[in-house]
């Protein structure tokens, strides 16, 4: 009577202890001295949870068994396949359960890729995209993308944590399936699986609206920063002599933020004003370095000086 009252409330015993767990997902615990301890199966009664703890207590109940508990509750008996991630691991079992009750499982060999999808994105929501093996080509990329889709929109795609993991399918695809513990994440290519990202045909303009490196007036092909909020090109204040404004990208968008270095690589000054820099800034730089740095090339005129990747001597102005 007790269980086909209460069908939620029919509990097993947890293996290897004492507490019980009902078929609606909560733990139970006899009190002290019970003498249905130890039983393998219960009908509870009745039960109640205290604030703050963990299972609720069992404060009246009768034992029954396996047969009594299904078929007082058919219509949380339900058939199929499990797959979780569990302590690094895709746990892929076919099952019997009452509820929350695991009656029956079998582990099985090749589950259903969308599951083992499924299963890896909780692994990665519990254990972060670092998870995954990011080379620097990967994480490269992953910049440029947030820049573009920050500076242009669609269809260049959102690749915050939060995305990534959303679309998983989208970009992981096929690797999912191959996944069956933590090691096997760090196999995959995350630079191929994001180019799967890429919005088609825009993608051919990639290198032309986020360049990788960008050719200076030296020769020197420095690369593009697009791990800050704006993209910015540190170089060598010499090396940019001749070049009269700031480049810009993301179809002529956005400014580089121009950290022009000293002799000693540190910033000399900062810029996306580049014409405004030669104008006002310049002079003022070239009367506090060009003493520190005797060597090197500090023109009056830095818009018809050479731009230099080295010293520039006999060049110094």
């Amino acid at each position: 009577v007790a269980a086909l009252a209460h069908p939620d409330r029919i509990a097993r015993r947890r293996p290897g202890g004492g507490t019980y767990l009902m078929a609606s997902g909560t733990g139970a615990a006899l009190p002290p001295g019970s003498p249905l301890a130890g039983m393998p199966w219960l009908a509870v009664a009745d039960a109640d949870r205290g604030a703050g703890r963990r299972d609720a207590t069992i404060r009246s109940a009768a034992p029954i068994d396996e047969t009594v508990a299904v078929e007082s509750a058919p219509a949380l008996l339900r058939e199929g396949e499990s797959v979780t991630w569990a302590d690094g691991a895709v746990v892929a079992r076919r099952g019997r359960w009452l509820g929350a009750i695991e009656l029956a499982s079998a582990p099985i060999a090749e589950p259903d890729p969308a599951l083992v999808a499924a299963a890896v994105r909780e692994g990665l929501a519990q254990d972060g995209l670092a998870a995954l093996p990011w080379t620097p080509a990967a994480t490269a990329l992953r910049e440029r993308l947030a820049f573009l889709h920050r500076a242009l929109g669609g269809p260049w795609p959102e690749v915050s944590d939060e995305a990534l993991l959303a679309g998983v399918e989208a970009w992981l695809g096929p690797d999912l399936a191959r996944v069956r513990r933590a090691q096997d994440l760090r196999r995959i290519d995350v630079l191929q699986a994001l180019r799967r990202l890429l919005p088609w045909p825009e993608a051919t303009r990639l290198d032309e609206l986020a360049p990788e490196r960008v050719t200076v007036p030296s020769g020197s092909q420095v690369r593009v920063d697009y791990d800050a909020e704006e993209p910015v090109l540190a170089v060598r204040l010499q090396e940019v002599f001749g070049w009269h404004e700031t480049p810009r990208i993301a179809g002529g968008r956005v400014p580089l933020v121009l950290h022009l270095l000293s002799p000693a690589r540190r910033p000399a000054a900062v810029t996306t004003d580049l014409a405004s820099f030669w104008r006002t800034g310049y002079p003022q730089v070239r009367a506090e370095l060009r003493g520190r740095y005797p060597k090197h090339a500090w023109p009056e005129d830095p818009l018809t000086a050479e731009a230099v990747r080295g010293t520039g001597r006999g060049r110094r102005g």
